[in-house]
């Protein structure tokens, strides 16, 4: 079973002369789609199998959430339970724009990067914690795993298995689909401020 992210934008701003409130801006669903565990570990420790520092994990629901995104996740937690979403947290605009997303996790990936040998070169074909080829090679009982010192590699037939320190910009790609969740942040955060605007998370299995 595999694990999906749900959220929301969210922005500080001052309503009718009253205290500063957040308030919501944008479903996360209408801005990022996909299920990516790298981006999803090294942003919020979430299937964290390439052994990021996560940068927000953990936080839980914000005691001051916007009444439209507390209204939203009361509901869906009302139709699939309480135990339906895990891991809530959320991160600020000014913490996503402060990250140095060339520093390396803080240890190899727990799955070896698997390439395949081609006339052209090495082309990457997939990531696996237990591989029955790789396995048979170096003699691993079914379902064995170790941690492998970074740069180890093995060829076994046309496959080259290499034990891989991935980078927070390896995770969370320049190109990639959080660029428009980045880009919406650093529009409300023009208007209202980097430490008001927010993105609140959850998951679900």
């Amino acid at each position: 079973m595999g694990t999906d992210i749900a959220g929301f934008l969210e922005y500080r701003a001052l309503r009718d002369g009253q205290e500063p409130s957040w308030c919501a801006a944008q479903d996360l669903g209408s801005l990022y789609g996909t299920r990516d565990y790298d981006a999803f570990g090294c942003l919020f420790g979430v299937r964290n199998y390439a052994n990021f520092r996560p940068l927000a994990a953990g936080r839980g629901m914000p005691t001051d959430v916007s009444a439209a995104v507390g209204a939203r996740f009361a509901q869906l937690a009302e139709w699939y339970g309480e135990d339906g979403f895990h891991s809530i947290t959320w991160i600020t605009w000014a913490e996503v724009a402060a990250v140095e997303w060339d520093e390396p996790a803080e240890k190899p990936d727990r799955r070896l990067h698997e390439y395949h040998r081609t006339p052209n070169g090495l082309r990457m074909t997939g990531k696996s914690r237990w591989n029955p080829a790789f396995a048979e090679a170096v003699g691993l009982e079914r379902g064995e795993t170790r941690e492998w010192p970074e740069g180890s590699e093995w060829l076994v037939g046309d496959t080259l298995y290499r034990s891989v320190t991935m980078r927070r910009r390896d995770a969370v790609t320049e190109t990639g689909e959080w660029q428009s969740v980045w880009t919406a942040m650093r529009a409300l955060a023009a208007q209202h401020g980097d430490d008001s605007v927010r993105l609140v998370v959850w998951f679900d299995d």
